[in-house]
């Protein structure tokens, strides 16, 4: 039987090479031509969120991720995180095969840890990533080179990478779970996993599962990337419409997000989370905001937070601080990335976290210097970076 290329980009099918005759179907990237390329471009809605269905292109990818993924949890559920993770559990790769591909499970004791500290269910986190319900594949204005898909809820996150992105995550994973160790309340987006699948004669295809810093989705009025820079930091809603368009610093010029006495917490906040990710050697992070408007209630319970913050100005620490926010957020556990104003509630978090400046990004911060001369872009040192973008904050919440 013949061997069939299916086109990740749309669902044409293409002639098989010779050497493949004899395999069946076989899921590979594929190159076109610009012209090519745009024509099948040109077939996917633009923005949104669709369910990958049987007729979908990547719907053999995501069932492939959802039997791995079934199978992975199950084997954490059987050996669960006693404590920190250990050196050994940082570089535990479990390699389970399936019919018709095998994947790997990067450091799953780590990753488990982190699930735990959110108070994560396994059998939940199962129950949204493993096969009881299509993905849904999210689409929007990024320019990233990256699939993203969403479980069924909306609550998690699945986001190919390559290969250098694991590198850098894994390498610097130990670190970044002492920080959310030490800030609970962190900043910085949640990783809850981390894999690579593998079909017959293919290339490993890795992927990381994150918490949505976007849950619960519904009622969010816009949603923002911001890097604290000017160039390329505008979208224009007129030509890209939809819930599912993201702005960026220049469509924000003129408003203010409205914290009141949490307003410090979040300064603080962003200070040491950019501070770490400087420490790292990491750039070109983004802070990814939306909102909607508190119901009375609610409104009613920020307010007299506010009270009590007020009550104790001049001698709040960081840690009681994160304890307030605990307090209000007591009937919402695992939503680090919420914060209450006075009228609204932000979703925010840091995204992106894989980016070393190192020489490839030096050469593009000299060619942006010479094109772009007086103007600010985002491809600055990371001490300029986390600066910067710390000053934005500051400079836009009130």
């Amino acid at each position: 039987m013949m061997a069939h290329y299916f086109c990740v980009s749309c669902p044409q099918v293409l002639p098989p090479s010779p050497e493949a005759r004899g395999n069946v179907d076989v899921w590979v990237t594929c190159r076109h031509r610009r012209n090519i390329f745009w024509r099948c471009r040109d077939r996917q809605p633009h923005l949104g969120l669709f369910e990958i269905g049987p007729d979908h292109e990547l719907y053999r990818l995501t069932c492939m991720m959802q039997a791995g993924l079934w199978a992975a949890i199950q084997a954490s559920m059987e050996h669960p995180p006693v404590g920190l993770p250990s050196e050994e559990d940082f570089a535990e790769v479990l390699t389970q095969a399936h019919e018709g591909f095998e994947m790997d499970t990067l450091a799953g004791p780590a990753f488990a840890w982190v699930r735990h500290s959110l108070g994560l269910s396994e059998k939940d986190y199962q129950k949204a990533l493993g096969p009881g319900g299509p993905y849904l594949q999210f689409v929007s204005n990024s320019r990233s080179k990256a699939s993203f898909f969403l479980s069924q809820d909306q609550r998690f996150f699945v986001k190919t990478q390559q290969r250098q992105e694991v590198r850098v995550l894994l390498t610097h994973l130990p670190r970044y779970v002492q920080h959310l160790q030490k800030h609970p309340y962190s900043l910085l987006s949640r990783f809850l996993g981390m894999h690579s699948l593998r079909v017959a004669r293919g290339k490993k295809k890795y992927f990381i599962i994150m918490q949505s810093i976007f849950y619960p989705a519904s009622g969010l009025f816009q949603r923002y990337d911001f890097k604290g820079c000017e160039v390329d930091r505008w979208v224009n809603p007129a030509l890209e419409e939809g819930p599912f368009l993201v702005l960026k610093d220049l469509n924000f010029q003129g408003k203010t997000i409205h914290l009141g006495p949490q307003r410090t917490w979040l300064l603080r906040q962003m200070e040491l989370d950019t501070a770490f990710l400087r420490d790292l050697s990491l750039m070109d992070y983004s802070l990814l905001l939306s909102f909607h408007q508190l119901q009375e209630g609610e409104r009613n319970q920020a307010r007299s937070f506010s009270s009590s913050v007020r009550s104790m100005q001049g001698a709040q620490s960081l840690e009681e601080a994160a304890e307030q926010k605990s307090r209000l957020l007591f009937d919402r556990p695992q939503t680090p990335h919420i914060l209450d104003g006075p009228e609204q509630r932000y979703f925010l978090g840091l995204v992106d976290l894989a980016t070393v400046y190192g020489l490839r990004k030096r050469l593009e911060h000299l060619w942006k210097m010479l094109w772009y001369p007086g103007r600010s872009f985002s491809t600055v040192n990371p001490t300029r970076y986390a600066s910067r973008l710390c000053q934005w904050v500051e400079a836009h919440t009130e």
